[in-house]
């Protein structure tokens, strides 16, 4: 298994990034948060990845911190979810967020991801919880509070990219919702 690739940059595309590692370019597909964290072309890179072997395909998944391939094999060990629905999981929010959410049960949170419906989300939170214990319930109500923020910043016109964004931009000591969503708008503004 290939578990780890040190090289350059020899194309990045919209889903994939291929690196070149000693003249063999490796296809790896990774998140659009990883993507946007990958440096342009002939620069160095490295990756942690994982592999998934198919019937009609051998693909790469790729992730800057080991912390994500873990996140993101935890994830693909449920029945039901596949590497492609566990991108389209962790390009919701950053992982810390992700995190508070399945351990605060918000399953409309993780329906917003492409093909993720009430029944699996329940499933994900499930199989889940308890391996992602120790979140506090000032977390759960932070992560409502995002939310909130999120779906504001959307209704005023900004993308959900935009919005996620400035969502991790913004300093830990704004607090209150009205506070979050007037520094997001001076984020989104520079």
């Amino acid at each position: 298994m290939i578990s780890h690739l040190s090289g350059t940059v020899f194309f990045k595309g919209l889903k994939d990034v291929v690196v070149d590692v000693q003249g063999v370019g490796y296809r790896v597909f990774c998140s659009a948060e990883t993507l946007k964290k990958i440096p342009e072309k002939n620069e160095k890179v490295n990756l942690w990845t994982h592999q998934a072997i198919r019937e009609d395909a051998h693909d790469l998944y790729g992730f800057l911190y080991k912390e994500e391939l873990a996140f993101f094999e935890l994830l693909i060990g449920i029945s039901g979810i596949g590497p492609k629905s566990a991108l389209g999981i962790m390009a919701l929010a950053p992982l810390d967020t992700l995190k508070r959410a399945i351990a605060a049960g918000e399953i409309m949170y993780l329906t917003k991801a492409s093909g993720i419906g009430k029944k699996m989300a329940q499933k994900i939170i499930l199989e889940l919880r308890e391996k992602l214990a120790g979140e506090s319930a000032g977390e759960a109500h932070e992560l409502a509070s995002d939310a909130d923020v999120l779906e504001a910043l959307i209704s005023l016109g900004y993308a959900r990219t935009q919005a996620r964004g400035a969502l991790q931009k913004m300093p830990s000591t704004v607090l209150s919702t009205n506070d979050r969503i007037k520094e997001a708008i001076k984020i989104l503004g520079r």
